[in-house]
């Protein structure tokens, strides 16, 4: 068996490893021990090749380990291995100077591999001869596998058979679909062609029995079930597209598959089902890949609820997601997560919602989400996330935090009106990152409303907490910050809380 197909030079390859060729050549009297020598580096290089996407030398080293298979095959009965097919098949896939010609001349070779993988080696070639357009092609190869008899090796292959006839409803499926664009390309004259499309209902014909069949059996049939679902709704039968998709999502005997929820999901929104159903759809995707991108809208629907048990796992839904790194830098996630945390702030109910997932994060998101590299990066690159992450941040780890600071401030500096309201919305309720951190000894702002009893007071400067700041509709705030001394509003409830150094009472009242 030759490995001409590949675009290489086997004294390139050898040449390339000096101890791989002194290996290869040797002596008789050691050429078992040295002939598994040299097989076992040849397999160690086209690993490590195949591990570095470096497909010409891992192309190079594919035939100079073929070469030496050959040369020993007088000797001992080593005959070409599954290995080559597949390691040959990934590398002629990707290497830059292969051609369809030479992929088919690889392949015809692999079919001579032995009669327990013919069938399988027949299936991956019509794979990627449908991937490269080639129908007709491919049409041809499944009919000379399905026409395959060997004896009792015709039986042992009875899957292969059964995706041999699944792969070929794929192409009825194809020519289907090709038939069905042209016709509505062409509009009312399309379809007064009743050759055209005849042809095209004996594609859906063909091409529904071998898809029904091939997803009864338990197994994961993606693309088989898109192609069949597809067929269905062209006409009309969403009673059947809907059972094939819940059958493939529910039955207990298929294996757990993201893909099944991500389809009964997609087919249900076309249908216009209600939002309960498209929610029970999302939230098993949710339990199975929480890092899916459809969390985003299960996120949008859940904070639309009324109820709140919802809206609460909206927020786990969008914490959870954030935790991964594919989603470190997805604006969508981050404005609602943006948008919820802001709800919450302003209307100051279900803090300890944000308290309980922060709970778990607090030790690692600041590195993960909020150091000043990524301030930096956000901003230069997307300056909508930098505004949404530094809204975040400054709420989670208050208006010190380095990513929110940097944020604000080149917005400031920009003269951008947002990022403005952006640092007086943070500073305005940078008590929040105190409740949410759990500092020991600290309640809620104490305020003064109508009927409250207060003590009118002079404070001096620093002689409120500058973290508990004190308010009244009525009255202003203190901060501890004022350079003069000023009058204080104070509940009578609050006196043991608030930390007020040095005051003195002056009067007492009730605040209208």
């Amino acid at each position: 068996m030759g490995m001409s197909c590949f675009p290489v030079d086997l004294h390139m390859c050898l040449s390339s490893k000096p101890e791989l060729k002194m290996t290869l050549c040797i002596s008789s009297n050691e050429h078992k021990l040295n002939f598994k020598k040299s097989k076992e580096g040849c397999l160690s290089y086209i690993q490590d090749a195949l591990l570095q996407k470096q497909w010409k030398r891992a192309a190079e080293f594919l035939t100079c380990y073929v070469e030496s298979l050959e040369k020993d095959y007088s000797r001992e009965h080593i005959g070409p291995s599954e290995m080559i097919w597949r390691i040959g098949t990934e590398i002629l896939w990707h290497h830059s100077q292969s051609s369809m010609k030479e992929f088919n001349c690889f392949m015809e070779q692999m079919k001579t591999l032995g009669v327990k993988r013919y069938l399988k080696v027949c299936l991956e070639h019509v794979f990627h001869l449908l991937c490269n357009g080639q129908i007709d092609e491919a049409y041809q190869n499944l009919s000379l596998a399905e026409s395959w008899r060997f004896g009792e090796q015709t039986a042992i292959q009875d899957k292969e058979m059964k995706l041999i006839q699944a792969y070929r409803g794929l192409l009825d499926y194809c020519s289907w679909s090709k038939q069905k664009n042209i016709l509505l390309e062409n509009g009312e004259d399309g379809f007064s062609d009743l050759a055209v499309e005849q042809e095209m209902h004996g594609y859906f014909r063909k091409a529904a029995v071998n898809l029904k069949e091939i997803i009864k059996i338990p197994g994961v049939w993606d693309v088989f079930v898109k192609c069949y679902v597809d067929l269905l709704e062209f006409y009309g039968d969403h009673n059947e597209a809907r059972q094939v998709l819940n059958e493939y999502a529910y039955n207990s005997k298929f294996p757990a598959n993201p893909n099944a929820h991500v389809y009964l999901y997609q087919f249900l929104k076309r249908q216009g089902e209600s939002k309960k159903s498209l929610i029970s759809a999302l939230k098993i995707l949710h339990d199975i890949v929480p890092s899916h991108e459809l969390m985003i809208d299960f996120n949008t629907m859940l904070q639309k609820s009324k109820k709140r048990k919802k809206r609460r796992l909206g927020l786990e839904v969008i914490f959870t997601g954030l935790d991964y790194a594919g989603w470190k830098e997805n604006a969508k996630a981050w404005s609602c997560l943006a948008r919820q945390v802001k709800q919450i702030v302003i209307s100051e109910k279900h803090l300890d919602w944000i308290k309980q997932e922060w709970n778990s994060r607090k030790d690692w998101w600041p590195a993960f989400h909020f150091s000043h590299y990524l301030a930096k990066r956000n901003w230069q690159e997307n300056k909508s996330l930098s505004y949404e992450k530094a809204l975040v941040a400054g709420i989670l780890l208050g208006k010190d935090c380095k990513y929110f600071k940097y944020v604000s401030h080149q917005g400031c500096k920009a003269q951008l009106k947002r990022f403005r309201m952006l640092k007086k919305f943070v500073n305005r309720h940078s008590l929040v990152y105190l409740r949410i951190s759990g500092v020991p000894g600290l309640r809620r702002a104490p305020r003064i409303f109508p009927g409250d009893s207060w003590l009118l007071c002079w404070a001096q400067p620093q002689a409120v907490n500058p973290a508990f700041p004190v308010s009244c509709p009525h009255g202003r705030k203190c901060t501890g910050k004022d350079s003069k001394p000023h009058k204080l509003l104070l509940p009578k409830h609050c006196q043991g809380h608030c930390h007020v150094l040095m005051a003195t009472q002056t009067s007492r009242g009730t605040c209208q």
